[in-house]
Parts: structure tokens; sequence; C-alpha cells
């Protein structure tokens, strides 16, 4: 049974920072495109983040670009976000997702499994 479970969610205010987690068990992790998600309330769904199978390549949503770092420890079968000087915009939930494509970074229904997600909350 595939499982991805994040965690490092929370309260922060402006301008802190927060590193989530995304432990994935059930599949072979480094076969697998990562990416990071998140939903505001009343909002879509959207891409944040992605890395490819070995981390050689990234790619981000424009409004991250120079905050956010995307990584991987495929020995601990584990995807990370740092995310710096956050704002309040960047509230929502957090999901980290697994995707089988290969040569490109997939679009958000080419992820074939999700975890349940994590709050993060940044105050003005």
């Amino acid at each position: 049974q595939v499982q991805l479970v994040e965690s490092g969610g929370g309260l922060v205010q402006a301008g802190g920072s927060l590193r989530l987690s995304c432990a994935a068990s059930g599949l072979t992790f480094s076969n697998r495109v990562m990416g990071w998600f998140r939903q505001a309330p009343g909002k879509e769904r959207e891409s944040v983040a992605a890395i490819s199978r070995t981390g050689t390549n990234t790619d981000y949503v424009d409004s991250v670009k120079g905050r956010f770092t995307i990584s991987r420890d495929n020995a601990k079968n584990t995807v990370y976000l740092q995310m710096n000087s956050l704002k309040p915009e960047d509230t929502a939930v957090y999901y980290c997702a697994a995707s089988r494509v290969r040569g490109y970074f997939p679009n958000m229904n080419e992820y074939s499994y999700w975890g349940q997600g994590t709050q993060v909350t940044v105050s003005s």
C-alpha cells in the first residue's frame, strides 16, 4: 500500500520559514517524480514545485521562485520543501504527490499518489 505522509506544517509569521517533509512508502521512490502542491480556501489546487527522480532537475511556480526549494533524499524515501520568506498568500494546505512519468514534469492529473496534506498558515 502506497503512503505519502506530510509533516512540518504550522503557523508562522510573515517572513519566517518552514520545512515540509513527505515520507513515502510502498513504492519505488527513486523511480518517481515528486511534486508539492497547495490549495488555499476557495481556490483550486496549484502546483508549487517538482523534482526529478535523481533530484537533478527542479521546477517551481513563479510565485515561489527564489523563496522555496524542493529537494529529495532517495535513501530516506523523503522529499522536502524548504519555504523561506513566507507570505500570507502562501497560506494553504500543502500536499506531496508521486508520478511515474519520465522525461518531463507531469501535469497535476498525472500524479498517481497523494498525501493527506499539511496546513501552513502565515500570519501578517
